[in-house]
């Protein structure tokens, strides 16, 4: 379905329509072989509570954003590498159905659709991409994901010290290594986890020691594996650059040898065939 989509006047009007509806406001989708497989509204569990999203499956990329007019206009719009997504299925709770996880290394978050029948079409045309494009690139799946932010509403408490209580005065925070709730004095800490950010980001108390503990488990195995090379040059000068008396023989013998969610049956998705 890819390779007969492809480059054709269908899939490139297709595309068209999903730049024009995000506007001036989103990145260009259009690219040579890039095909747009499907669209739906999935609901995504976001920090204050559950909101409808537009998604769009592209055979390399995924692609989602707010609804401000449906059909008609979309903003936030967010990019997703589908070659960087893993995804595990959740089960359901009282107030989330046909619930699954979408995992990468610098967000994960959970998803819900209007149906079992759409949760499955949904993951089952993502895996056919995710396959498609490691076979493609040769890469392996991608094992490190971050930790999905727990929502605001899902504890009163801190989780970390289980003492503080939330209020208006009383703010809630996320660590950004485990995603879970925690109160400002249990997340004073700052690190920098490049894969996340570029700038250091807020961690809880015990995250931030045992990213630490792993920091200084890395510097203290780098030092071992440079402690035999200062060993070999020990003793050495560094030399005056002059000439001198001896002769080459001499010298050479002085050096050694040596990375609140649908429920309806209603369906929200479509994909193209």
């Amino acid at each position: 379905m890819m390779d007969h989509l492809a480059n054709t006047e269908i899939n490139s009007q297709r595309i068209a329509a999903v730049e024009n509806c995000f506007g001036a406001s989103g990145q260009p989708l259009a690219l040579p072989g890039r095909v747009l497989l499907g669209e739906g509204i999935l609901t995504k569990e976001c920090r204050k509570k559950p909101k409808p999203r537009i998604f769009f499956l592209f055979n390399d990329i995924l692609v989602y954003g707010s609804i401000v007019i449906n059909k008609r206009k979309y903003n936030s719009q967010h990019i997703i590498p589908l070659e960087d997504v893993t995804l595990e299925t959740l089960p359901d709770t009282l107030q989330m159905k046909n619930r699954w996880m979408i995992k990468t290394s610098k967000k994960s978050f959970v998803v819900s659709a209007a149906s079992l029948t759409e949760r499955k079409e949904w993951i089952s045309h993502l895996e056919e991409c995710i396959k498609h494009l490691l076979t493609k690139t040769g890469r392996q799946p991608c094992t490190e994901h971050a930790a999905p932010w727990i929502p605001d509403k899902a504890t009163d408490i801190c989780m970390r010290c289980t003492q503080t209580k939330f209020s208006t005065l009383t703010r809630r925070h996320h660590c950004r290594k485990c995603g879970f709730v925690v109160c400002a004095d249990c997340s004073r800490q700052r690190f920098l986890m490049p894969r996340l950010s570029p700038k250091p980001l807020r961690v809880c108390n015990l995250c931030y020691r045992q990213l630490l503990a792993d920091k200084n488990k890395e510097a203290e195995a780098d030092r071992r594996q440079t402690e035999p090379i200062r060993s070999a040059t020990q003793g050495y000068e560094p030399s005056s650059g002059d000439d001198s008396d001896k002769s080459d023989d001499e010298k050479a013998e002085q050096w050694p040898a040596d990375t609140e969610f649908y429920t309806s049956e209603v369906s929200w998705s479509s994909f193209h065939s």
